[in-house]
């Protein structure tokens, strides 16, 4: 049997539940195209993104620990594949289109600078004159102009749902202006299931990169509640190293824990505020998906831990500074000598500010290639 697009879709039909985005009822694309034969609206959404230049280039961007760090620790690239992950989970168990959640959980971080957040921060104080930068919005410009993809339109002509999941992408420090997109709407459930589980893998991630930094101990972590209870589950006790198998397990837990408590939560209220349509979860008063307050109130615990412990440690803030220190030479002899960028590069100054241009030069550098192109513009021994 030939599962062909028509198939797929009236499979969706019949087993999604009410409140999920279906395929066959997008409000497509910018410009119009064929379908494909054999995939659905939201699968070909995904496949594009993967085949993208900037979703390779995450592989060498920083999560947390530059690349020279080690080559255990988390890149862009494997947070992106563990949030998709996470989020196909979510998704599948609560009746939401998967392959939507996916395309939105796979473009995520497109648009993230080099270094992490230090280059995201340098790059919004350099162009504070100029917009600002943010890495979501760069991330829905990466799809919608910087892609270069297709001979007849810019970007990727990604569905309108896609690209809406994408702007309206948020945490709880970082929310895009989503003029264009019915700003005064929600995110979608699948948008909302994407937000939640980058949440979840980075908290599990960052604990777990942040243990084997050794940037603070197992002992350090016993202040918090959720770590006495993850250790509890695990059979860990205080007085005994925490060897690598018992760390994954932990990991495991905190994933295992997070997932099930969002799950539960946003089936209850799903069900108990009937919001049987897409409509009315974008019109909800409050996101549908989260935690428990209870929960809740243990992860905001954990976070403000990594924040204060992790992030801030001396190690980290003086690779951020360094990072920082790096990114604005480079915009600076840019802007300085815009001769100095390459040749199609410049083309862009055309129909685009040289700030912008320099600005998503840089943004699409790996950290190897941002190091790499430092050295090429200010030392005078190195070979440009």
């Amino acid at each position: 049997m030939k599962f062909y697009r028509e198939k797929r879709e009236a499979i969706e039909a019949s087993t999604l539940a009410p409140y999920a985005l279906k395929s066959a009822e997008s409000q497509g694309r910018v410009y119009p195209e064929s379908e494909s034969t054999t995939r659905t609206a939201f699968e070909r959404d995904r496949d594009r993104i993967i085949h993208t230049t900037a979703f390779r280039r995450l592989e060498y961007k920083t999560q947390v620990f530059v690349f020279y760090e080690g080559d255990h620790y988390r890149t862009r690239l494997t947070h992106t594949m563990e949030v998709a992950q996470l989020g196909r989970s979510l998704a599948r168990g609560l009746g939401a289109n998967e392959y939507l959640t996916e395309a939105i959980c796979l473009a995520h971080d497109l648009g993230h600078a080099p270094f992490g957040h230090a280059g995201e921060h340098i790059l919004n104080q350099l162009m504070a004159d100029h917009g600002g930068f943010n890495h979501n919005t760069q991330s829905y410009r990466i799809v919608t102009v910087l892609e270069q993809q297709f001979p007849h339109f810019k970007g990727l002509n990604l569905t309108y749902e896609t690209r809406e999941g994408m702007i309206k992408h948020e945490t709880s420090y970082d929310k895009s202006d989503a003029s264009g997109y019915d700003p005064d709407k929600r995110a979608s459930l699948e948008a909302q299931i994407a937000n939640l589980a980058d949440e979840i893998a980075y908290n599990a991630h960052d604990l777990e990169d942040g243990l084997r930094a050794g940037l603070f101990t197992p002992q350090d972590l016993g202040e918090l509640q959720i770590w006495q209870e993850l250790t509890e589950k695990a059979g860990w006790r205080v007085d005994r190293p925490l060897d690598q198998l018992t760390r994954r397990e932990i990991i495991r837990e905190l994933i295992g824990q997070s997932v099930t408590n969002v799950f539960d939560c946003t089936a209850e209220k799903l069900v108990n505020r009937q919001l049987d349509t897409p409509e009315k979860i974008q019109l909800h008063h409050e996101n549908i998906v989260g935690y428990t307050s209870e929960f809740g109130e243990k992860v905001k615990a954990l976070k403000k831990y990594l924040y204060e412990h992790m992030y801030r440690h001396y190690r980290l803030v003086r690779m951020q500074t360094k990072a920082e220190h790096f990114i604005s030479e480079i915009f600076g002899g840019y802007l300085q000598e815009p001769d100095m960028l390459p040749e199609a590069t410049q083309k862009r100054l055309k129909d685009t500010p040289l700030p912008q241009v320099i600005t998503d030069y840089i943004a699409g550098m790996t950290d190897r290639y941002a190091l790499d192109e430092w050295e090429k513009l200010f030392n005078p021994y190195r070979r440009v």
